[in-house]
């Protein structure tokens, strides 16, 4: 039986015309938490946090982010 549980990143933007659809991932528990602890500290949301890593990660492969 797996101990992983499903989280929802949600962008605090309000919903309208043009808006991503939500995202659902599983993690463990403990990788959420450090994840957490991690967006704290840098003052933002866990959901802020995982686009901004991964808007980083795109530009280190020399692809622009879009949105």
């Amino acid at each position: 039986m797996s101990t992983e549980k499903e989280i929802i990143v949600r962008d605090s933007q309000p919903r309208g015309a043009g808006k991503s659809p939500p995202f659902h991932m599983r993690i463990s528990p403990e990788l959420k938490a450090q994840f957490e602890n991690e967006a704290q500290k840098d003052g933002v949301s866990l959901g802020n946090w995982l686009k901004e890593l991964g808007r980083a990660e795109l530009k280190q492969r020399g692809i622009e982010p879009k949105g």
